[in-house]
């Protein structure tokens, strides 16, 4: 993958023209995308019966992921939340059971994020619900810049077979996003215009 010398400038940039797109849009307009993305991923990720899938808990102008999760469990599937533990570290995934209380957690920065309690169970995810600030075409994303995500997808892949499906709106598509030897590529996107497939270079 080539390295792109002036790629955390540009993507900066990219973040902010992607991230404005994204919070322009009306909570109706959000609430409607998110139904037609989760039944997107769900089209895309197809059987997920007996499956552990991580999904996001969205806070801020991020895709609802609420829709994405009670399909999910209606098709069988068990939900895991990431938790941060420590800048610099892949994320640890805990299991969310139905009606469980979310409770605050330390998030990238200065964010905190909905995640299950300590008490819940560390499990091993089959498939990773990424979000995304943008994307591109060829399936490169872009995150917020901490790297939670790329350093725990490195560390997945090594381990065993993964899914990693991205999610956010459509609108969030940029058209092209530098590429760095860290970045960990998506296998599929869903947004609420349908699937983005990473093209094959």
């Amino acid at each position: 993958m080539p390295h792109c010398p002036d790629a955390h400038l540009d993507k900066a940039s990219l973040r902010s023209e992607a991230l404005a797109r994204r919070a322009a849009l009306s909570p109706e307009a959000r609430e409607t995308a998110a139904e037609a993305a989760a039944a997107h991923a769900l089209e895309w990720l197809g059987d997920v019966k007996g499956e552990m899938v991580s999904v996001f808990a969205s806070f801020g102008h991020e895709i609802p992921t609420h829709p994405l999760v009670r399909r999910l469990r209606a098709a069988g599937a068990e939900i895991a939340l990431p938790v941060v533990l420590e800048p610099g570290k892949p994320l640890i995934f805990r299991l969310w059971e139905p009606g469980e209380e979310l409770v605050s957690s330390r998030g990238p920065g200065r964010f905190v994020i909905p995640a299950p309690p300590e008490t819940a169970p560390a499990v091993s995810p089959d498939v990773l619900v990424v979000p995304l600030a943008g994307f591109d075409a060829r399936g490169n994303r872009l995150g917020y810049g901490a790297g939670f995500y790329d350093r725990t997808l490195a560390l997945l892949r090594s381990a065993k077979r993964i899914e990693a499906i991205g999610y956010a709106f459509a609108v969030q598509e940029l058209p092209a996003v530098p590429a760095e030897a860290h970045d960990e590529r998506l296998d599929a996107i869903a947004t609420d215009a349908g699937i983005v497939r990473p093209a094959e270079e």
